[in-house]
């Protein structure tokens, strides 16, 4: 029987290392790629089966990589494994094609499960979301943004945000000091009216900032 062919994609190598000796003996790992542009350039080479990708990756986001997939008629079913378990971006990772969103919070048993779900042409959500889905039913509006202007310094920090990078290495890459970098943080945050880090994620994934 031919064995299901993916590639893997998140910017940890640790964790793809985790995946390929998680997902190997039942199914066919072609690839690892640790970046959008890499995902895009290997699916296209290789044309698995199915993609299981982070959402955020520097270069090229999964989001973003997942549209200029779906523009080049690229046939893979695609499945993100990420921590955030923000429904809007659920919605937007939906949007793009996806044909599953998992938790990385989820044993191997459901990512195997996840797989052959998408594979046979179903949809798989990690039973938490669906527990958000029905407590979003009942919840208030989201807050609005009070001021959804940003500086050009904010804008570099979100951008270097949302790629993963950590305080230190945003400081690194722009001059500035750690704690500053938290200050414009804080302030992009305050100007969103946003709470939390994946709040600004999915704000910068919707308009385009990454």
């Amino acid at each position: 029987m031919k064995r299901i062919r993916i590639l893997l994609a998140d910017d940890h190598r640790m964790m793809l290392d985790a995946l390929v000796g998680m997902l190997g003996q039942e199914f066919e790992v072609l690839g690892i790629a640790q970046d959008g542009g890499a995902l895009v350039e290997m699916a296209g080479r290789l044309q698995p089966d199915i993609i299981v990708a982070d959402i955020l990756m520097p270069q090229v986001n999964g989001i973003d990589a997942a549209r200029i997939l779906q523009q080049e008629g690229n046939r893979a079913k695609l499945l993100f494994l990420t921590m955030y378990a923000d429904l809007p971006l659920v919605e937007e990772a939906f949007r793009t094609g996806a044909s599953g969103y998992m938790l990385k919070t989820g044993g191997a048993d459901e990512l195997i499960k996840a797989i052959h779900c998408v594979f046979r042409g179903g949809t798989y959500v990690s039973p938490l979301l669906g527990d958000l889905i029905s407590s979003l039913l009942t919840a208030s509006p989201e807050q609005k943004c009070r001021d959804s202007t940003l500086t050009s310094r904010q804008l570099e920090v979100l951008q270097l945000l949302v790629q993963g990078r950590t305080m230190r290495e945003i400081g690194e890459s722009l001059n500035i000091t750690a704690r500053t970098t938290e200050t414009h943080k804080y302030e992009i945050m305050r100007n969103l009216g946003m709470k939390t880090t994946a709040e600004l994620i999915r704000y910068a994934i919707r308009n385009n900032l990454v």
